[in-house]
């Protein structure tokens, strides 16, 4: 299920919300259907964006940071969930090991990784952090915002086994999101589980791939609710690999952008939506919200040779493969700034999330830039819990619900891709 928390919307709740209020038995006995067939990666977040007439994902992290954001009344939350996920994978497990990602950690990463060894150490897990960065040749004690101290080790490998000097775990953990690729130190580890799987790595994951399994998830959730798929798919296009400064390059992507946004013309048109549409161009892999451009005419295209800002690990989005996604626009706000609620999930469990915040960003533009911010989702009282058939503003229903539900979709989609 899902926490009860307060968000940023008020006022009457809109038709899609009701449906999905209503429909609460429904979609929870859904789910556990679902995740008796299906495997849920260990954790994940997801950003969400709430148009009023549409509420989908627009990224899923299976190596998601930011833990330290999170309230700390969700902790309890997060450590049963971390529970259920070690007596499922491993229940006679002692140790766990943490990979961080590589370089040197900001004071925020080390917060993060600080609480998430916090969750793991009160779910019954000795946590060690050893390190895959060939620059890390010994220990290192590095300071928390708190006053505290993260060590890092280096981590050893020993035959089918990685692990720490005097320090044998069970379980690794992935924090590194590999995009360089998988390390040898981690191939081919026959004697311990490794969390999320190599695969997951943004080496060799795709946006489009996942947003494929997301679509076909939401047709069969649509069919379940009785509503149109496209309320909570955002819809996508692909090129594969591309050089926007080549003459094919640059006309595959013209001709898949124009094409994106005469689809949602219509769809605009048939909801009667009178804003206008907008696709996101953006790397097909990595993570870090970098190097994206938001498109509301095929005429924008000439710009991006020069407007796209370079991607994490220096890869330059025009020439790559890249993703053609609709934009969808929020309509949440955190005094005056825009904002977009960012779930977080440990096994299959909502265990709290935030609205990241960016006071100098539009309705339609990236929020996971230089300048966010980023505010805890407190829990609700009980006059903000959702009241399924309720009708109107006096229901006061928990937003947050529709959050966890599109949350828990892109974590199933996850699953399937993963197992693909």
């Amino acid at each position: 299920m899902v926490p009860h928390l307060i968000t940023a919307l008020t006022g009457p709740i809109n038709e899609l919300e009701q449906r999905i209020l209503d429909a609460t038995p429904v979609i929870e006995r859904w789910f556990r259907l679902e995740w008796m067939e299906h495997t849920p990666p260990l954790y994940c977040s997801v950003d969400i964006r709430n148009a009023g007439f549409k509420l989908a994902p627009v990224d899923t992290n299976l190596y998601p940071d930011g833990w330290h954001n999170l309230s700390p009344e969700m902790l309890p939350l997060a450590v049963q969930a971390a529970q259920a996920a070690i007596e499922k994978i491993c229940p006679e497990a002692r140790n766990l090991l943490i990979v961080p990602e590589n370089g040197k950690p900001s004071s925020f990463y080390l917060a993060s990784l600080a609480r998430l060894r916090e969750i793991f150490r009160m779910a019954g897990l000795n946590v060690r952090f050893g390190s895959i960065d060939p620059a890390l040749k010994r220990a290192a004690a590095l300071p928390l915002p708190d006053g505290d101290k993260l060590t890092l080790e280096p981590a050893q490998r020993l035959r089918y086994r990685v692990g720490l000097k005097n320090f044998d775990p069970c379980t690794i953990l992935l924090n590194n999101d590999l995009a360089a690729g998988a390390p040898g130190i981690l191939e081919e580890l026959h004697e311990q589980y490794l969390l999320p799987p190599l695969q997951a790595g943004w080496s060799v994951r795709r946006k489009s791939r996942h947003f494929q399994c997301y679509e076909e998830v939401s047709k069969r959730f649509g069919k379940l609710l009785g509503i149109d798929p496209w309320l909570i798919n955002p819809m996508y296009a692909t090129c594969g690999e591309i050089d926007i400064h080549e003459p094919s390059g640059g006309e595959c992507l013209r001709t898949n952008v124009d094409a994106l946004l005469g689809k949602l013309r219509r769809k605009y048109k048939e909801y009667g939506i009178n804003e206008k549409p907008f696709v996101v161009v953006k790397a097909d892999h990595g993570t870090r919200g970098m190097g994206i451009m938001t498109v509301r005419d095929v005429k924008d295209l000439a710009q991006l040779g020069r407007k796209l800002p370079p991607g994490k690990d220096a890869t330059q989005v025009p020439r790559g493969e890249v993703i053609i996604q609709e934009g969808v626009l929020t309509n949440e706000r955190i005094h005056d700034a825009v904002a977009e609620p960012v779930v977080y999930m440990i096994d299959r469990y909502v265990v709290g999330g935030f609205y990241r915040v960016h006071a100098e960003r539009g309705t339609d533009e990236n929020l996971n830039a230089p300048g966010e911010r980023f505010v805890p989702l407190a829990f609700a009282g009980g006059a903000q819990l959702p009241r399924p058939g309720a009708r109107g503003e006096a229901s006061a229903p928990n937003r947050f619900y529709m959050c966890g539900v599109i949350g828990r979709l892109a974590m199933v989609a996850a699953s399937y891709e993963l197992e693909a």
